[in-house]
Formats: C-alpha cells, sequence, structure tokens
C-alpha cells in the first residue's frame, strides 16, 4: 500500500532546524584569501606569500579553531597583471567567508585591487606593496607591514652618496612600483648633489641594446633600475657585457634568487650589484629562527623574500578576527569590524618584528636594508651581504 505523502515529507519545523544547521556550518568557515604571482616569472616571491601564510593559519589557528571555527586558506593566482587581480578581488569580496587579504607583491596590482577590497570593507594587510598610494588614499582596512618607496628610494639614493657615487643613469619598468621608486631616488639623489645624467621608462625584457648605448655613452658610475629582477638581471648581464664597469643599483623588486640564475656572475663585476629592500633574509630576524626551520620542514625549501612578512600578515589578520569575534559575543564579525581590529592592535609581535599601525595602515616604524649581491649561485641568495640596516618611520 502507498504510504501518505506526509509519511515521507519533514515538517515545517524540521525543515527550520536542517537550513539552520547547514546556515550555521557554513557560518563556522573562515577564509583568509592570498593574491600574487603564482605563475610566471615571478612565481618564486609569489608561491611563498601563498606559503608564508599557510603556514601561519597551520600554526596561529588554534583559538579559532577552539571558537568552533574552520580556517581555510583561499590561494589566488594575480600573475603579477592588474587586470587579473581585481578580477581576482571581485571575486574574493564576493565571498561572505573570506574575512582577509594577505596580499599583493605587486603594487601595480594591489591599487587597483584594493579599491574592490575598500569597497566591501574588507581587510587586507600586505607584505610586500610599497608605493606610497597603497596608504595615502587614507582606506581604513588597507595595510602593509613593509616599509615605503619615498622612504626606499631616498635610501637607495643616500647609499650610492655614501658610496662616492657622483653620477646615475635612472631607468624605470613604467608600473605605479618601479617608477615610483625610481622618480623618488631621483628626487633624493639630485638633493644630495648626484648628477642624473637621463632618466627613461623602459618595457623590454630581452634585447637593451637601444637603451644602454645612451647609457655606455653618457658614462654613469650607477644604473639604478626601479623595477623586477626579471627585467633589471637582463639589464645587467647586458651593461656588463658592454664594458659597463660602475654600480648596478635597484630595489626589492630585484631580490630574488632567480636574479642571481640570470644574470650569475655579472652581478659581481665592476663596482658590484646592490639593492635596497624592506624585507631582509628571513634569518636576519632574530625571531624568525623557527620560521625558517618550520617552512623548510613544510615546503623543503628555503622562504623566499616576503615569505616570513606573509607568515606575519596572516598573524595580525587571525589575531583580529579573534578579537573581533570575542567583541561580538562570539558570532562571526563584520568585515568592517575585522579592519577596525586590525588597526586596534598595538606592538603586536611577529616574527620579522613588532607592528602597530598608524591611520594611514603604515607601520609606525619600517625597516630598510641595502645588500650587496656577494655569490652567483641562487642557492646562496639569502646569504648576500647587508651593508645597511635602517629604521625610519613613515613621512606624515
Amino acid at each position: 500500500m502507498r504510504k501518505p505523502l506526509s509519511l515521507f515529507a519533514p515538517t515545517l519545523a524540521t525543515l527550520v532546524l536542517l537550513l539552520a544547521a547547514g546556515c550555521d556550518k557554513e557560518n563556522k568557515t573562515i577564509k583568509i584569501a592570498t593574491q600574487s604571482p603564482l605563475s610566471g616569472a615571478m612565481s618564486v616571491i609569489g608561491s611563498d606569500i601563498k606559503s608564508g601564510t599557510q603556514l601561519a593559519i597551520d600554526q596561529l589557528g588554534g583559538p579559532l579553531t577552539k571558537m568552533g571555527y574552520k580556517v581555510e586558506l583561499a590561494p589566488f593566482d594575480d600573475q603579477g597583471n592588474p587586470d587579473t587581480g581585481v578580477a581576482n578581488a571581485k571575486n574574493i569580496v564576493s565571498d561572505p567567508a573570506v574575512l582577509g587579504v594577505v596580499g599583493h607583491y605587486n603594487s601595480g596590482v594591489r591599487i587597483p585591487s584594493s579599491e574592490e577590497y575598500h569597497a566591501a570593507n574588507l581587510c587586507n594587510v600586505s607584505p610586500a606593496n610599497t608605493n606610497p598610494k597603497v596608504t595615502e588614499r587614507g582606506y581604513a582596512e588597507i595595510n602593509r607591514v613593509c616599509g615605503r618607496d619615498d622612504v626606499q628610494g631616498a635610501v637607495g639614493a643616500q647609499f650610492a652618496k655614501s658610496k662616492g657615487i657622483k653620477t646615475a643613469y635612472v631607468l624605470h619598468d613604467k608600473t605605479a612600483y618601479g617608477q615610483g621608486i625610481a622618480e623618488y631616488f631621483k628626487k633624493e639623489a639630485e638633493t644630495q648633489g648626484m648628477k642624473v645624467v637621463g632618466f627613461a621608462g623602459t618595457e623590454e625584457k630581452a634585447n637593451f641594446d637601444a637603451i644602454l648605448s645612451p647609457i655606455i655613452a653618457a658614462k654613469p658610475e650607477c644604473i639604478y633600475f626601479g623595477g623586477m629582477f626579471d627585467q633589471a638581471a637582463v639589464l645587467y648581464k647586458q651593461a656588463r657585457q658592454k664594458g659597463f664597469k660602475g654600480m648596478c643599483l635597484s630595489d626589492d623588486g630585484f631580490d630574488s634568487p632567480d636574479a642571481a640564475k640570470i644574470a650569475g656572475d655579472a652581478l659581481m663585476q665592476g663596482a658590484g650589484t646592490y639593492f635596497s629592500t624592506v624585507s631582509g633574509p628571513a634569518s636576519v630576524y632574530p625571531d624568525a629562527a623557527k620560521f625558517v626551520t618550520d617552512f623548510k620542514a613544510k615546503f623543503n625549501n628555503n622562504p623566499q623574500p616576503f615569505a616570513a612578512q606573509s607568515y606575519d600578515c596572516t598573524a595580525i589578520l587571525l589575531k583580529a578576527i579573534e578579537n573581533a569575534i570575542t567583541a561580538n559575543g562570539g558570532k562571526l564579525p563584520a568585515r568592517a569590524d575585522v579592519g577596525k581590529a586590525v588597526r586596534a592592535l598595538q606592538n603586536f609581535k611577529g616574527v620579522t618584528g613588532t607592528y602597530t599601525f598608524n591611520a594611514k595602515g603604515d607601520p609606525t616604524t619600517g625597516k630598510y636594508f641595502v645588500i650587496q649581491v656577494t655569490s652567483p649561485d641562487p642557492a646562496s641568495w639569502a646569504t648576500n651581504k647587508i651593508d645597511q640596516t635602517l629604521s625610519i618611520a613613515p613621512p606624515k
């Protein structure tokens, strides 16, 4: 005999309970997204931004787990491309489980992408983006643990002056990052009494003959390049091949072992190759020893630049989310409340430093390093010589 339909169908009350249980389960997942290049020439750095974030979630997500929440990584490949970064950002903000973003690597990608985060009140803490515009917009949810190009460019020029450099030719890659830091270098170089004999932008990545001809003719004592290692290393190698004997000087975009893979011995020729950076090797930070050991054990390689900073960015977000949940009676907070909780953290101790953010989202003190390349071996990149270490407050 066919049973009445009512015996098979759940009651309205049961449906409500099932739906509530499903919603409750859904709401117990917290995601931390990353945006960085996971493919292409810059993936060696971008992949470790993701890995540093993953390690922090694994090691520091315990308090949220005890509160009944599951913390997951949501990695996105921005390919070092602004359009891709913005498209990813739109997907990220559409997922209500995402309560924070770590990234990007390129300022030119982060600036437009963070407009999406800002519109959605989604907190973003960057390990690597140094362009002043990142924080000068005054967005409450946009922060970084690194220094700024208006300081880093000046640090590079002051370093060149300290080494007796009197003339420099300045190039950049036409990106927001590369051109910005090159302009800050040029301004400070002239303030220091150095003569800038040329200033130009280029997107060339393979054959620099047409660019190097006027540079060699100008006979500068230093070639400064604002941009990334995959372009600068080729430029410097070809400059040495054409007989340039002066100093090669760049920024933290040059900080990758792949620079040595590309240029090899050319980096040690002439007056040598140097770069400024807001990220010293992880081994330079006294509190990062355990991080380095744990990172290598988990991922089977030494951490690349900005991996440790990404760990700290994630630690900051996790603590802020924990504080916001507590303030909200154990329930998930609004995204804006996470941003407020990040800014409320005082003297947060990470593996790369102790962080307090100012009203713009900059750390109240930034670290800057000038590093000399001392080996053509990519495996020895982390042992390059640190020539200078500076702690400088951001511009007001």
